[in-house]
């Protein structure tokens, strides 16, 4: 049985890490909370019983570790579990031969400070990359709004274009400097700075009634903000 996860592929060999209870359907061995279980038919199978028992555990969190493992081992299997909260499987590692782990773990040593330098080199560039963006969305959002504080734009723009954020800044439309993108962008940092939406959030309003309840004071800021004039809020 192939159970559909986001971080699977067609024809993988899935383990599932169990969260209650369950018996081999072979030997009737039983399998408590966090051992592994193979499907094959519908039916709960142990890891001896499914022929998976001479591999090795390698919990995620080290993708060149996992991705050289796994061209070493011969047969791989990726292990997921349940998530309640998220209502889908969620890839936990993969179990491979003993061997392939090794041999990968002696990769991974010989190399682990030319993979460090390329890291950090890594890094560097998107934080000047993130700096020229930054720059480029603050310009863009004092041409669209010239009384906006030089200092507020920064802010605003870094915030939004922060990598790994989600906000707008980061969507194709932010990205590209679209001025609606940017002026969503400015109305929220206008929300929850010069309003008292977050305290009205706070105090059990929802979401669309805080925001009809604050609409005129964001638009005295925007209308300021929209003037030549570069006063403060």
């Amino acid at each position: 049985m192939k159970v559909p996860t986001r971080d699977t592929k067609p024809n993988q060999l899935i383990v599932f890490d169990i969260l209650r209870d369950s018996e081999c359907a072979e030997c009737l061995h039983e399998l408590r909370k966090g051992d592994f279980l193979f499907l094959e038919n519908g039916h709960p199978l142990c890891l001896s019983c499914a022929d998976l028992d001479h591999l090795v555990y390698l919990p995620s969190g080290d993708a060149a570790l996992t991705r050289r493992a796994r061209k070493h081992s011969a047969i791989a299997a990726v292990v997921v579990r349940f998530s309640r909260s998220r209502g889908h499987y969620e890839r936990q590692g993969v179990l491979i031969e003993e061997a392939a782990l090794e041999e990968a773990e002696k990769e991974c040593v010989a190399d682990a400070e030319k993979r460090r330098t390329r890291r950090e080199q890594d890094k560097l560039r998107c934080a000047e990359q993130d700096r020229d963006f930054t720059a480029l969305m603050s310009e863009a959002i004092l041409k669209l709004f010239p009384g906006c504080p030089s200092g507020e734009a920064r802010a605003i723009a870094a915030h939004t274009a922060a990598r790994g954020s989600g906000r707008v800044g980061r969507t194709s439309a932010g990205r590209a400097l679209e001025a609606e993108a940017l002026t969503a962008a400015v109305i929220a940092a206008i929300r929850h700075k010069y309003t008292d939406y977050d305290r009205l959030l706070m105090e059990g309003y929802s979401r669309m009634d805080a925001r009809h309840i604050i609409r005129d004071a964001v638009d005295r800021v925007v209308q300021r903000w929209r003037c030549p004039d570069r006063g403060s809020a």
